[in-house]
């Protein structure tokens, strides 16, 4: 935030004004290193609505995002538009040089998440995807067991009346979506999984149910996953159960960490030792990051966000493998070219 003597908010554009662009745009507007600059929507209605709550003036709220960019001084953009937009989006918001926000999936195709990769790696420029779990003290906690541990087994499941709660929505319509319940809810439960454990998937075997008769939008889907280093994981995903449950059991040798919560706040974490006994671990008591200050932090820094684009690279990589083999029935394979870019390794 700093371009010379005196530091300056962070001037924000946001495309989509959904609940990821109002919920953390308003993080952002309420932030005293922030200012919501511009706004771009589709919607009329919802772009005068949120131009007077984030203070916009009138000629700072867009209809279609390359006129935003084009006009608008921007430092950066929240981009919280459906899943199969944002490769676009971030491409350019890059090409103008501004630092990005990308809600979750970062993309849902595994070559646009590559591209983005190596975009973002020639760049000097922030970008953040939205797995606020990388965030939340419990998953933070666990993140630090596996830093010299070798997970063996995992379990993880979330339920969710997603199907009812998205009738009418973008979420039921895979050309804007990429896919069901897995691609929307199931990523963060993917992404909270692999990130706190460094775990490298290298192959799946999946099952769903599907919503529609193209079987493209699943409402459950079950995963058998392998990793590299020898150890295997399940994964479920119930889309239409009545309520948000969350459940993500990782073992070692030594014994265990449970990961559990209800509907959308914060997570718990109790350590399960050889014996079967249980117990709280220490957790820090200064509290969690908002997505707005962690990423204004790295911006500030010019450090790695939480949430970065390889961890979205991995989630994508995962994800279409268990569609590829919930349509086909066989086990596929997430080979190494599939997270790692030309020169890696």
């Amino acid at each position: 935030m700093t371009d010379g003597a005196s530091p300056r908010p962070v001037r924000l554009g946001i495309v989509g004004l959904g609940y990821i662009g109002t919920t953390v745009g308003g993080q952002f507007h309420r932030h005293p290193d922030a200012t919501v600059e511009a706004i771009c929507d589709l919607d009329a209605d919802r772009l005068e609505r949120v131009g007077r709550e984030f203070d916009v003036p009138g000629d700072r709220r867009y209809a279609e995002y390359p006129a935003m960019l084009a006009a608008a001084p921007l430092d950066a953009v929240l981009i919280g538009t459906p899943h199969t937009l944002h490769h676009e989006q971030v491409v350019a918001a890059l090409e103008r040089d501004c630092h990005v926000y990308c809600d979750k999936p970062l993309t849902t195709d595994l070559g646009r998440a590559r591209d983005l990769v190596e975009r973002v790696e020639r760049s000097d420029r922030t970008v953040m995807v939205g797995y606020q779990r990388h965030l939340q003290t419990a998953f933070r906690t666990a993140h630090e067991r596996f830093v010299d541990r070798e997970p063996t087994w995992l379990t993880a499941s979330i339920t969710q009346d997603w199907i009812d709660d998205s009738q009418g929505t973008w979420r039921l319509e895979p050309d804007l979506s990429g896919g069901g319940f897995l691609y929307d809810t199931g990523s963060h439960v993917l992404d909270g999984a692999l990130w706190t454990t460094g775990l490298e998937p290298v192959s799946v075997a999946a099952s769903m149910d599907f919503h529609d008769d193209d079987r493209r939008v699943d409402r459950r889907a079950h995963l058998d996953v392998e990793f590299a280093n020898g150890a295997s994981g399940t994964f479920s995903f119930h889309g239409d159960a009545p309520s948000v449950r969350e459940h993500i059991h990782l073992w070692d040798a030594e014994g265990a960490v449970y990961l559990e919560g209800t509907q959308w706040g914060s997570r718990t974490v109790r350590e399960i030792d050889p014996d079967a006994g249980e117990y709280i671990p220490y957790v820090d008591p200064r509290g969690e990051r908002s997505r707005a200050d962690a990423f204004l932090e790295s911006i500030e820094a010019g450090s790695e966000p939480p949430a970065t684009v390889r961890d979205a690279l991995r989630v994508t990589a995962l994800t279409e493998a268990a569609y590829e083999a919930a349509r086909t029935g066989d086990r596929v394979a997430i080979g190494p070219s599939a997270t790692s870019l030309d020169g890696d390794g």
